[in-house]
């Protein structure tokens, strides 16, 4: 068992910031629709897929696993 106080290695940090940025992205292409109320493509369909993309990245992040040193 490693003495690190943190919950989760830097690997797993740096991929939990890769999937806070898709998230954000997600929702700067939603707010990029010119479309009224965000009814375009963007909107309703790149946007979403986007963001949900961050979402599950960050599922994996928190579930990854790191190679114990021994």
């Amino acid at each position: 068992m490693s003495k690190s106080s943190f919950p989760f290695s830097s690997k797993n940090y740096k991929l939990m910031f890769i999937g806070i940025g898709l998230i954000i992205l997600g929702f700067v292409i939603i707010g990029l629709d010119s479309e009224p109320h965000g009814n375009g493509i963007l909107g309703l369909t790149i946007g979403p897929i986007v963001t949900l993309a961050g979402f599950i990245f960050e599922f994996y992040a928190i579930f990854a696993k790191t190679e114990s040193n021994k």
